[in-house]
This record gives structure tokens, sequence and C-alpha cells, in this order.
């Protein structure tokens, strides 16, 4: 009995760890870790982020994404010039072969989600369909977390 305690003594302990990350597969194109920042009341959008990974040979194109979490979903580029903030859509985000592509609060590529259907709170999850040019669909699970909480795991995704 003390050998299949102690089984589900590490079992417990590794349970917990795995918990903290999420990703999914599409042919050889990884997405790790799904996370949107929260909404507060009143605020009619939200920004999602996701890394991708092709593992295979030829570049992945993120050509759009839908939620029925938001009315409509753009793919977004954020840059700063002169210490002012530009964001600007984008058609498609081309991800190449081997290279991760994170996207993070602040900086970079993002989704923003507009028109929610209900703001987003921390500790929430909803449905994104991504869609990739010559590769499909595939849905992933959205978790909503503070800004450094989503970037920390996502981060330690990868480690």
């Amino acid at each position: 009995m003390p050998l299949l305690a102690s089984l589900l003594l590490a079992a417990g302990l590794v349970f917990p760890a795995t918990a903290l990350a999420h990703d999914y597969r599409l042919d050889d194109v990884h997405i790790a870790h799904p996370f949107a920042t929260p909404a507060p009341p009143g605020v009619p959008h939200a920004a999602a982020y996701v890394d991708i990974r092709v593992e295979g040979g030829e570049p992945a194109v993120l050509v759009g994404a839908r939620s029925p979490a938001s009315e409509t979903i753009e793919l977004h580029d954020m840059t700063m010039d002169d210490g002012v903030m530009r964001m600007r859509r984008v058609e498609r985000i081309e991800v190449p072969a081997g290279i991760l592509q994170t996207m993070r609060p602040g900086a970079g590529y993002h989704l923003m989600l507009f028109d929610l259907v209900a703001p987003l709170r921390e500790g929430e999850r909803f449905s994104l369909t991504l869609e990739f040019a010559e590769r499909g669909e595939i849905e992933v699970e959205v978790w909503v977390q503070s800004a450094g909480e989503g970037s920390r795991d996502a981060d330690d995704h990868h480690h």
C-alpha cells in the first residue's frame, strides 16, 4: 500500500503543473497557451494572445479568428513610434517555419475582440477558432488572465 500512496502522491504533484499550460496542434502547427486579458464592465473590446510555432518546413499564415465571445475579431499589430502607441489591423500574420511567434500584451501581434458579448472576467474561459491559410481551422480554449499572469504562463510553457 505505501507504493500505491507514493505513486498517487507523485501523480498529484505532476498534474497541477501540466494544468497551468494548454496547447493544441493543427498538423505541424503548435499553438501554446492562448490567453486574453480581462475587460472591465462597459469596455466592449479585449485582446487575446497565442504563441504559434511551425514545426514543419513551410510557414503558417494566420488569416482570421472567430469566437462566440465577440462579434468581430481582427488581427492587429502594435508598435511604439516616438513614444506613441500605434495599433493597426493586418490581414495576415505569417509564422516562418521553425520560429516561435509569441504574442504578448504591450507590443507586437495580438487578436482584437470587438463587441464582446459580455465582459471578460479573470478566471473565465472561452472558445476561439483560428483560421490558417492552406492548413484550415483549429478551435482552442482561451483562458482569461491578467497580462502578467498570462504572459508568465505562456513563457513557462516553452521552457
